[in-house]
C-alpha cells in the first residue's frame, strides 16, 4: 500500500489543480490545498510558511490571470523563487511543476514565460521535477469564447494533441507519490517527460465540433497571425509530443462524451 504522504497543491482551485486535489485525496494522501481563497499567495509569499509546515513534496500547478508574456513571466518567477525559498525553510523535499510541450521552441507570449518558470524552478535548492503536458481539452472552449466577435469566432490554426486536464493531473500526482530519484526529470542531463492525448488534432476541428455539441450558431473561422514570431509553429507541429511521451485518453470527442461539456 502506498504510503501516506502530506502534500501541498499550488493553484489548487484551478483547472488542472482540483483534480490533483481528489487523486491525491482519494489515495489517502493528506493534501494541502493552496489559493489565494485559502489565505496563500504564492506571488506575494502570504501564507507560504504555515501552508508548508510539515509538507513532503509541492506540486505547482498555479497560474497568473493574465496570457501576456511579461505578467505571465512575473507571475510564474515570483511563484517559483517564493516556493523554493518558504519549502527549504519548510524542509520540503522536492517539487513537481506542470509546463507546455514545446515551450522551449517559443520565443515569446506565455510559452516563453513557461520557459523561464521552468528554470527559475530548476535553478532553485529543492530537486524539482517538470511534466510538459499538451492543451488540455478545456483550452478549446476558452479560445472560442476568446476569439467571440459577435456570430464569429476566430480560432488560432493548430495542430495539437489535446489531453484531459485530469489525466495530466493522475500523472502528476505519480510524480510526486513516487520514489524520489536523485536526476529529477528536468534535471540537468535528464529529459523532461511528455504527456499528450491519444492522437493528434486540428484545434480548429475541434472547435467547430464543441460548438455543434452545445447547439451554439457560433460561426468557426480559423486564423494565423503573421505579426506573432512564433506563428509557423503553432501549424507546423511544435506542439505535438516527441516519440517517448506519454500517450493517455481520453480523446477530445470522447471527453465530451463523458463529462457532456
Amino acid at each position: 500500500m502506498e504510503a501516506r504522504r502530506k502534500i501541498a497543491v499550488a493553484g489548487a482551485t484551478g483547472r488542472v489543480g482540483r483534480h490533483v486535489v481528489e487523486v491525491l485525496e482519494a489515495g489517502g494522501h493528506d493534501v494541502v490545498a493552496m489559493s489565494r481563497s485559502s489565505g496563500v499567495d504564492v506571488v506575494a509569499g502570504d501564507g507560504l510558511a504555515e501552508a508548508l509546515a510539515g509538507v513532503e513534496c509541492v506540486i505547482d500547478v498555479a497560474t497568473g490571470s493574465s496570457p501576456e508574456q511579461e505578467a505571465a513571466t512575473e507571475f510564474f518567477t515570483a511563484a517559483a523563487r517564493n516556493l523554493h525559498e518558504a519549502g527549504k525553510r519548510a524542509g520540503v523535499r522536492r517539487m513537481v511543476v506542470v509546463s507546455i510541450i514545446g515551450c522551449d521552441r517559443f520565443t515569446a507570449d506565455y510559452g516563453a514565460a513557461k520557459v523561464a518558470h521552468e528554470r527559475v524552478m530548476l535553478a532553485g535548492p529543492i530537486p524539482v521535477a517538470v511534466l510538459r503536458a499538451a492543451q488540455f481539452h478545456e483550452f478549446v472552449a476558452q479560445l472560442v469564447e476568446w476569439g467571440r466577435q459577435g456570430e464569429v469566432s476566430y480560432v488560432p490554426k493548430m495542430r495539437t494533441q489535446l489531453v484531459a486536464a485530469r489525466t495530466v493531473a493522475e500523472a502528476l500526482a505519480d510524480l510526486a507519490t513516487g520514489p524520489e530519484s536523485r536526476d529529477a526529470p528536468g534535471s540537468a542531463g535528464t529529459p523532461i517527460p511528455e504527456i499528450a492525448g491519444p492522437r493528434e488534432e486540428n484545434l480548429v476541428d475541434m472547435a467547430i465540433l464543441l460548438k455543434a455539441r452545445r447547439g451554439d450558431p457560433v460561426r468557426i473561422e480559423g486564423v494565423s497571425n503573421p505579426a506573432d514570431p512564433d506563428n509557423d509553429l503553432y501549424e507546423t507541429g511544435a506542439l505535438l509530443p516527441g516519440p517517448d511521451a506519454t500517450l493517455a485518453g481520453p480523446t477530445f470527442e470522447e471527453w465530451l462524451d463523458l463529462s457532456n461539456n
